[in-house]
């Protein structure tokens, strides 16, 4: 079976914190394929894919190196966050099921766990109650405990929340405005739990120099297209007088979403 993880830590700005992560991804014997940061984010985001042994080791090997070099204490930056290993999903690759993704996302967090002591959190296909499947309720939910461990937070590493889900494609769109309030107005009408588009989940986030970033996770390509998202945050920021500046791709995205994508603008037929 192989699967892909797709960690997020805490850290977009010390280039050596990324260095000893990917070294230590390639240690575990996963392959890193692709990696990028965001210093006002302050957040890194890899993606990773291997057999079931390469991506469970490259998973408590990177909790080692955020518990190593990363202190929440001391951080900020304007993406929120639970840990410094902050997001761990896994997702089934080639004859994988959710199911073997959600069983090896509990083999991580209890590894963990026992070697670090830093607490988790499970959510999506690895959640084990209703209320906790979404990440956005365990961000929202500072006084829940964790499922893995016996204290709420780590003093310097927080908590990981660890989770199964499918591919999805997280996207940025960058609006040329300081006025937060207006994007946040964008991002409530977009996402789905505001009645919004099926599958999309969307952020506001500052990035200074006038500009504010339209943050999405599209959890279901083929039901809410690229393309679609892209065109209903032109219209409504247009209806602002908000010029939209540009977009950006964090991580790796499937062949099929860019031919829907790419069929859209130019006009033509896929087969």
């Amino acid at each position: 079976m192989l699967f892909e993880i797709v960690p997020n830590l805490s850290e977009g700005r010390d280039a050596a914190t990324i260095e000893a992560a990917v070294a230590a991804v390639k240690a575990a014997g996963a392959r890193v394929l692709n990696w990028s940061s965001d210093a006002v984010h302050h957040r890194s985001v890899l993606t990773v894919a291997g057999d079931e042994t390469a991506v469970l080791r490259a998973s408590v090997a990177l909790a080692g190196v955020a518990l190593e070099r990363i202190d929440l204490r001391s951080h900020s930056g304007v993406h929120p966050r639970i840990g410094a290993l902050d997001v761990l999903p896994f997702v089934p690759l080639e004859g994988a099921t959710l199911a073997d993704a959600a069983a090896l996302a509990h083999r991580a967090g209890a590894e963990i766990w026992r070697r670090y002591r830093v607490p988790s959190f499970y959510y999506g296909a690895a959640a084990r109650t209703p209320e906790r499947h979404l990440l956005p309720a365990i961000r929202a939910n500072a006084e829940w405990l964790p499922d893995e461990g016996d204290l709420a937070r780590h003093p310097s590493a927080g908590a990981i929340a660890i989770g199964a889900r499918d591919i999805l494609i997280a996207f940025n769109i960058e609006l040329a405005t300081s006025d937060l309030a207006a994007v946040r107005a964008i991002a409530r009408a977009i996402r789905e739990r505001d009645g919004g588009l099926r599958t999309l989940r969307a952020l506001a986030l500052p990035r200074g120099d006038d500009r504010v970033q339209v943050s999405l996770n599209i959890t279901d390509y083929a039901a809410t297209p690229l393309y679609r998202v892209v065109e209903l945050v032109r219209a409504l920021a247009a209806q602002r007088g908000i010029e939209v500046l540009g977009c950006e791709l964090i991580g790796c995205l499937p062949l099929a979403a860019v031919e829907t994508t790419a069929a859209y603008y130019l006009g033509v037929t896929t087969l």
